[in-house]
Formats: structure tokens, sequence, C-alpha cells
């Protein structure tokens, strides 16, 4: 991961989870990611009063660095107050990430800094990603569905 290591990428999240918004639910989420060339964006869940407007952490941290001009992940890291398992990122997140490769770290954390590895492959299996478009569209543009 170039000069970042895991715990380091960790750290930052957990960085980021400091920052959240969250007044509903109280539920702090962090979130780092590595670009693949060793750029970390950062982010925090980012609550609204009108529920399905909040932003999850690790959709402002790939957002910020898509918005920079990265479009390629090594890895992401994810933080949250969970103390007695590693925090998982939900269903949206996972398609958020698969958009971006299947094959790139996700480093689920604990409070106490502690984490599990995965791959975006693993964590959203028989994914559907952007190959799947191209693949489903005739020369005339038109579904083959």
């Amino acid at each position: 991961m170039n000069s970042w290591s895991p715990e380091a990428l960790v750290q930052k999240s957990q960085e980021a989870r400091d920052l959240a918004y969250c007044p509903y639910s109280k539920f702090r989420v962090g979130a780092a990611v590595l670009t693949s060339d060793g750029t970390v964006f950062t982010g925090c869940n980012v609550e609204n009063a009108s529920y399905p407007l909040a932003l999850c952490a690790e959709r402002t941290a790939i957002s910020k660095a898509v918005s920079e001009g990265h479009r390629s992940f090594k890895a992401i890291a994810i933080a949250s107050d969970l103390e007695d398992r590693v925090i998982s990122p939900c269903g949206a997140c996972r398609q958020f990430m698969r958009e971006f490769g299947s094959q790139w770290d996700v480093y689920l954390s604990k409070s106490d800094g502690s984490y599990k590895l995965m791959t975006v492959e693993e964590l959203l299996p028989c994914s559907f990603g952007p190959d799947d478009l191209r693949k489903g569209i005739s020369s005339a543009g038109n579904s083959k569905l």
C-alpha cells in the first residue's frame, strides 16, 4: 500500500469517524480510501432530518476521491464505535465500492483499531458492475435483455 500501512489507514478512518454528523442515530462512521497513487481521502457519515438523504462514510470518501480525478483504489478502511465486532459496509456502499473494481482491500475495524481484511468481491459476491453493462449493450445501443 505504498507508504500506508493497514494500521495507518484504519487510524485515518477513526479520525474521520470523529467528524461524523449523526445527531439522529448517534452511530459514528468514518472511512479512509487509498487511491492507486497513494493519496488518501477520508469521509464520515452525514445524516439528514430526511433520513434517506443521509450519506455513508464510505460513499463520502470515495466521492471526494472521484471528484479529485481518482478512479482506481487499493484499499478502504472503515471505522465505527463498535467494540465487540467489526463495522461492515451497508449494501449500497458495497455496490458503490464495486463500481471501482472488485479486487481491492477493505479493512473492517473495531473501535480499538483491530481489523479484518476482506476484498470488495468477498463483501459482494456474484456482483453486478460496469463490465456487465458493456456486455448487455448491442452495437445499436439497445439492451440485449
